[in-house]
């Protein structure tokens, strides 16, 4: 018996649903996306638009941010997502100083952010503004109304791909 395993587009559970199914344990291989057709292959970034949104950012380039995110700042952009664009600096602390699934300390609230704008500085195009722009007075984090709609996207795709996060 030869089994093929392409790990490029089967999932763990498509693989271990044919490896069961070679030795008889179970008859049905359940689908890799559910609510996706049978026919169609399941969703990636080539899918997002590639077209410009504001200051050279695609949708593309969103998801490739959140891709390259560690989860901690991942979830520190998804909060200011949520929030349409706009949070406090106390806000995001608060949030997440006991989150159940991604605490941050009070003491790495800081670098967290800051690892959003390394990571704005790899993949972001070039002469980019601040993706999190930052009101200094009132220490609010804002993102552009047009990349908040992008980044929702992009994290619509994380949901349903979350293979292609960094773990």
């Amino acid at each position: 018996m030869r089994l093929t395993i392409d790990t490029g587009t089967d999932t763990y559970e498509q693989a271990l649903a044919a490896v069961q199914a070679a030795y008889g344990l179970r008859p049905d291989v359940p689908a890799a996306w559910p609510d996706a057709p049978a026919t169609e292959p399941r969703p990636g970034p080539q899918d997002l638009a590639a077209d410009d949104l504001a200051d050279g950012w695609t949708d593309q380039m969103l998801f490739q941010m959140v891709a390259a995110l560690m989860p901690g700042a991942r979830a520190v952009l998804r909060r200011i997502t949520e929030l349409d664009g706009t949070a406090s600096y106390d806000d995001v602390q608060q949030h997440f100083a006991h989150h159940p699934t991604h605490p941050i300390p009070v003491s790495r609230i800081g670098g967290t952010l800051t690892s959003i704008r390394a990571a704005q500085r790899r993949i972001g195009p070039d002469g980019a503004g601040p993706l999190l722009q930052r009101d200094e007075p009132t220490r609010r984090y804002r993102i552009e109304d047009v990349l908040v709609a992008g980044f929702r996207r992009a994290f619509a795709l994380a949901d349903v791909r979350p293979d292609l996060l960094r773990a």
